[in-house]
This record gives C-alpha cells, structure tokens and sequence, in this order.
C-alpha cells in the first residue's frame, strides 16, 4: 500500500499515529478512495491493540482541506450523490465507536470534509499557527456538509454559532475554535503531536454541553426558543440571498433535525439536502466558478527570479488608498504613495489604519501586527524613493494627457525594468502608452471598487506590452488577494463595457417613468447585490459620466448616455459621496428623493412588470458580453463568466452571462433581442448570438 493515504505508526504507550498524507498532491483532499484505506487504517490499529490513535497531516500547511470536488461532479444521479453522503455517516460512525480514544492533531487548513473527520474523532487538538483555519465553506458551492458536520457542530459549540459557521462558511481561527469548544487544546506546532498523544492517553471522551452564556442556554434549551433561532435564521437568509439559493434553508432543516429528531433521522435529513443539493442547478453552477477560478490559477505562471517587493501608488484617493492597502498588507510589499498633497498621503494611510484597526479590535491581528503592515506604506509629494520601484500603479483622474504625464514621470524616475500599470477604467491603454520610451512596460491593472473587498481585477496589455510583464503583473494581482482575469486593450475593456448598457437600460427606464426604487428591486431580485441606480450612486454619477463619452466614441452610438443625466453633476447630485444622489443619504439609511423625476423631467408612471425590467437590463449586458468573446476582449466564456461575477456581482448562481446564455438558449436571447430593437436600435442582437441560434450552439 505505498500509494495509501493513511500510514500507521506506533508509538509508546500503545499510541498509534495515523499519517495523512494524499500522494503527489499538496492539499490532503477527501476522495473516495478514502473510506476503504481509512477502515483498513482503524482495522490494523484494532489489530495492534491501540489504546489511543492520532490522525496527522503529512503535508505542512494543511489537515485535510475539504473533499474533492470533482468527486462531487462524478455523483452524475441523486443517488450518487446520496450514496457519498451515507458512506461518510457509516466510516465515522465507525471512527467514533472504536474502542481506543481518537485524536485529530490539526495544522493550517481543516475544512469542510476534513473539520467533519476532526469532529468524529473523541478529541480535537489544534496549532495555534496563523495558517490554521477550521470551517466548514460547503455553502459556498452551494452544498450542505454531508459528512455529519450539521450533527456533531451543533453539539459541540451550539446552534447559534453552528448556523453562523455553516451559513456563512466562516473560517474560525484556532484560538475562536478553542474557546467556542470546537477543538480540546490549541498549542504551538512545535507541540502539536506531543500533546496529542497525551491526549490520547486520556479515555475516550465524554459527551460536554456546549460553552454558552446564559442567554444562549435558555435560547437553545428549550422548544420554543429554538423556534425563535431558526425562525430568524431563515429570515435573515432569505434577506441575503433573496431566497435563490437552496443551500442554507438545507442547512438550518439538517441543524434543526440535529436536536429535534433521533439520531438516524436526523442524518437522513442531512443525507437526502446533500443529495438534492449537489444535484440542484445553483451548486453546480457555483462549484464551476470553483473549477474556473482554479483553472485560472494555473495561467500565466513563469518562475520568478525576482518577486515584487517595491510598488508606488500613484494618487492617494480612494482607489489609489485600496491598491496600497493590499499591496503592502496582502502582497507584503514595500509602498511608497505619491500624491500632489500630503493631505492626500495622510487619508491613504488612515484608510490601511483604520482596516487593520479593525482587524485588531477582532483579535486577528495583534499590535505589533498591525505596526509591522502599516511600516510597509510610505509616502511624499515628490518621487524620492522611486528608483527600486518595481511597479508603479497609477490611480488618478480618467484623463489621458494626465495619465501620460504620468506614464514620462515614471520612466524619468525609476528604472528601466519598472513597470507602468494603469487603473484607468475606459481609456485604452495603448494610448496612454503612446509617447512612452518603454511601451513594453506599460499596462492596465483595473481594480473595482472597494479595492479590498472587490476580487476581481482586469490585466490589460496592449499589442506592445511584453509577456514577461504581463506574468508579472498576473502574478502580483493574485498575490494582492485577486483573481485577475487578462482582457483585450480597448475602450471599457470587459466588465465596464457590459456594465455601461445595463445601466443605461435602466436610465431609459428611469426616464419612461419606471419609479427609482422599482428599477432596483427588479435588478435586486433577479440576483444582483444592489440595483443599477443605487451602483450608480455608490460609483460615483461624476465618474460615470466620464467613462461613457470615451465609450461612445470608441464604440458607438448604443453607448450615449441619457443628455439628461447631466443635470444631476450640475445640480452636485453625484452619489453617496455627496449624500444626494438617486438616492438621499442619511446617516444610517437611504431613500428616494422625490424632487429628482423633477430635476430630471420626468412624470412617474410604471408600466412595466420587476421581471420585465430586470429582462430589458440584463439583455443588454449579455448582448455585449456575447460582442466582447466575439472580438476576442475576453479569451473564453470561462474568463467573461468570472469577470462579471467578481467585477460586478452577475448572480453567481446562473453560473455568469455565458452560462446564463446557454440556459437561455441563444435562439431565445437573439429573438428577445430583436422584439426590443423595433422601439430600440441598441437593442440589436450581436451577430455572434445570431450565428450561434442559426446554429444552435452554445458556449459551453
């Protein structure tokens, strides 16, 4: 059994420790494989006459990081499906009443599948290393845990924090675990085995209530406040997610069942949401994000000989602030920001305080922690310091002769190895390039809004631009926490090219007379984070405003944006930042201002149904999405799915446009496209989406 996963070996006090360790892999992922080597594991070990076994990792960052998900995508029938479910029941339940005690030792990563193998063992023994996270994420592939997890969590920290942990697929650092109960002892590495074979040594464990305060006791000891726990579950699910997600309802049934059913019940529950769930259309569209994004991972990687240490941020705004935030505090750089007042350097800084400050106050990070990131950002009103500049991101104004001014400033005041990176949001990057003595340096680097929270970023290189230089900057992007996709140079590039006819879709509904609120919670509904007006809002009207004239004369007529919208920048309406906008900002709440449809000369009157509005924006956006995989913007419809989910909150579980297309079917789309076109010229199918109906293809 040279390729077996799990290896014993025997200590003293007739100690067993268990090896896990999956061959030639880095993660230690569930497989099917894994329950015939594990029963063969915990026979030998009853041969052996252990008193106590302890299962360890052999790989140096991680316990066992969940299942493996394409075992999920081989479960082809419910039944399947079903089947994965019920043998994991049956080799823990096997686990759990072995005669000898059982201890998980776990360092880093212990997710999903490999935080339900640390729950059937008797004791849970942790590192207290940063890398050491316990959770259990299968809501985010739109699954329950189907291992027991919805079982035993309960049991061990309570229902409250079981429904956080699950609903949200929150990660729990180890101290979080210790004190919450998850795991027995949280001790340095260096330590890690030795004490759990004590541990082992102890007995098998006796069944503890959970550490709650009073509040919680008398909430969850009773029927009628558990009613009241999982009633408000559902609710503030169903506030999230606007119900189109199945997942988390599955999940609070398989917890409720956990305390109100005998125990085969209640894993049946658990069996049968798994099953139904990984069959449903949502998981399956989710966990093909999870295949992209790590698809993508694999893309553009070329050894680096010397990894960016050195970046300059160029404008100390907002954006220029969140690029020097995850520069310096995910990418470990050193950043130096640059900004015409020190006014603007000094609000860039307190911006990465105030995150971190945050973070400490959460106990994620200690003091020190935060002195050590904060050390990291620098900044001046001139360009001293430049000159072992690796990356200059600029940040500033969507004007090209600025942008090339700062494209001449970067070359005269670094090195000739140092790269120019644009966060222009429209503006083709070959003409910011135009005059540049090193064209081959300059690129686009497009973050979204905020910038440590957005995942997505657009690499854009124009012809000129070297591969090295893109790798570069790929690289750069994902060690900054993104997930980067690399599109074609021209004007918009993907996701604001697609983004700008949806929202000027929902203008022209807006000015037929289709009410500010009802626009949004068409879109809101449909599955959108926020509606297009309230995005609007939130971007800035100003910055909108500047982005759609470049578009328009790049691209076309169908990019105008309503003449009328400029009356808003002249009344100094421009969004939240301003506090009026579509919407007037209070200190806690938002609502629409009455005295806009005047200003814009409007006379409410709504005439068209939610679906019906959220169909005419949407078909905007797949209409162009399905132009810019025809002109070659984005390299597949893989890459367009993740850039409009990332970038602008496209409802993941319709898989991103180009899966939204092929469940549609193109024929459909094309037709719906070209009813509007009769009263709507922009509306016009794109000849990509009229080849693919004539020929019944899809993307897919």
């Amino acid at each position: 059994m040279t390729d077996s996963v799990f290896s014993l070996e025997l200590h003293d006090n007739a100690i067993g420790v268990v090896t896990i360790d999956v061959p030639g892999e880095k993660m230690n992922t569930l497989r099917a494989s894994f329950v015939d080597e594990l029963n063969a594991i915990l026979q030998q070990a009853l041969s052996e006459r252990v008193k106590g076994l302890v299962f360890i990792s052999g790989k140096k960052d991680n316990f066992i990081a969940g299942a493996d998900i394409k075992m999920l995508d081989d479960a082809k029938t419910r039944d399947d499906a079903l089947y994965l479910s019920k043998t994991c029941h049956s080799v823990f339940a096997e686990m759990a009443k072995m005669p000898f005690t059982t201890v998980a030792a776990l360092h880093g990563a212990t997710l999903g599948g490999g935080l339900e193998f640390a729950l059937a063992c008797d004791y849970r023994v942790c590192s207290d290393a940063d890398i050491t996270k316990l959770g259990l994420p299968e809501v985010q592939l739109g699954l329950l845990p189907g291992g027991g997890g919805t079982q035993r969590l309960p049991k061990l920290v309570g229902i409250q924090k079981a429904l956080e942990w699950t609903l949200t697929g929150k990660q729990v650092r180890a101290k979080q675990a210790l004190k919450a109960g998850l795991v027995d002892q949280c001790v340095p590495h260096s330590i890690l085995l030795a004490t759990a074979i004590s541990q082992a040594t102890k007995g098998k464990a006796k069944a503890a209530k959970p550490k709650l305060d009073k509040i919680s006791q008398l909430l969850e000891g009773n029927p009628f406040g558990r009613n009241i726990i999982f009633k408000k579950a559902a609710e503030n699910v169903t506030k999230k997610t606007g119900g189109h997600y199945p997942a988390p309802y599955a999940i609070i049934k398989a917890i409720r069942a956990s305390v109100e059913m005998d125990t085969a019940g209640a894993y049946q529950v658990e069996a049968d949401g798994f099953a139904d769930l990984c069959m449903s259309s949502q998981s399956k569209a989710l966990r093909g994000i999870f295949f992209a994004t790590t698809e993508m991972k694999k893309e553009w990687q070329t050894p680096e000989k010397t990894p960016v240490t050195h970046v300059a941020v160029l404008g100390g705004g907002l954006m220029g602030a969140g690029i020097a935030h995850v520069s310096a505090c995910k990418a470990n750089a050193r950043v130096r920001i640059k900004d015409v007042a020190a006014e603007g350097i000094t609000k860039a800084m307190n911006y990465s305080y105030k995150i971190l400050s945050k973070k400490q106050q959460r106990r994620i990070l200690t003091q020190a922690q935060l002195q050590l990131q904060m050390n990291r950002i620098t900044g001046g009103t001139d360009y001293v310091g430049f000159k072992h500049t690796q990356i200059a991101i600029e940040a500033v104004f969507e004007d090209l002769t600025l942008k090339q001014a700062m494209v001449a400033d970067i070359e005269a005041n670094t090195n000739e190895h140092t790269i120019f990176a644009s966060n222009t949001s429209s503006l083709p990057i070959h003409q910011i390039a135009a005059n540049a003595s090193r064209p081959e340096n300059v690129i686009g680097l497009h973050y979204f809004s905020p910038v440590e929270k957005m995942p997505l970023v657009e690499v854009i290189p124009h012809a000129g631009t070297s591969e090295a230089v893109i790798a570069k900057v790929v690289s750069f992007a994902r060690k900054q926490g993104k997930t980067p996709i690399v599109v074609k140079d021209k004007a918009g590039f993907y996701v604001n090219r697609i983004l700008a006819p949806y929202i000027n879709e929902a203008a022209n509904l807006l000015l037929a007379g289709e009410p500010i609120e009802k626009i949004d919670q068409a879109l809101v509904e449909f599955g959108f984070p926020v509606g297009p007006l309230t995005l609007l809002d939130e971007v800035g009207i100003d910055i909108g405003s500047k982005i759609a004239p470049i578009l328009e004369v790049e691209l076309g007529e169908r990019f105008k944006a309503p003449d009328a919208f400029s009356r808003l920048i002249s009344a100094k309406r421009l969004g939240r930042k301003t506090g009026q906008g579509f919407y007037l900002y209070g200190k806690k709440d938002k609502k629409v201002d009455e005295s806009i449809y005047e200003l814009l000369g409007v006379q409410v009157s709504p005439k068209l149904n939610l679906e019906e509005i959220a169909e005419r924006c949407v078909s905007q956006m797949l209409n162009e999405a399905a132009r810019c995989l025809d002109e070659g913007i984005v390299a597949s419809a893989r890459d367009g799915d993740i850039g409009a989910i990332f970038g602008i909150g496209f409802p993941p579980f319709l898989g991103g446009p180009f899966s939204y297309i092929d469940k549609l079917g193109a024929s459909h789309l094309a037709s719906r496209l070209a009813t509007f076109a009769e009263q709507n010229p922009a509306f016009t199918p794109a000849e990509a989406l009229v080849t693919m109906a004539e020929n019944k293809t899809c993307y897919r």
